[in-house]
């Protein structure tokens, strides 16, 4: 496996994560959030977004609001269910503690 692809599973592998933070901040745009992944290098394709918001949405961890928009028409604005709240915990902690098992790993010395 290539460097590059190594970077790729891993950051498909964080997206979610990455995607119920920023919901979970407030109420949020698509484009709002393609811009904060894309200014973080988590994601490059827009198109992996709207699957991802789609399953999240089927499995409860979000919901969706409309909203009038000035510039054009009603825009969909992304918010965090308690569910979806208590799924990000989850992964926070599981985060945490691969963080800390690769570092483990990685300060290791012979």
């Amino acid at each position: 496996m290539s460097t590059d692809n190594f970077k790729i599973q891993i950051r498909k592998g964080l997206l979610e994560f990455c995607v119920l933070q920023i919901i979970s901040r407030g109420e949020v745009y698509t484009s709002d959030i393609i811009d904060e992944l894309k200014k973080s290098e988590i994601i490059v394709v827009e198109g992996t977004l709207y699957p991802l918001l789609n399953r999240l949405k089927a499995s409860g961890y979000v919901d969706y609001k409309w909203k009038e928009s000035n510039q054009g028409p009603p825009r969909k604005y992304y918010i965090l269910t308690n569910e979806g709240d208590n799924h990000l915990k989850g992964l926070h902690i599981s985060w945490l503690e691969l963080d800390k098992a690769v570092n483990k790993i990685i300060k290791t010395k012979k």
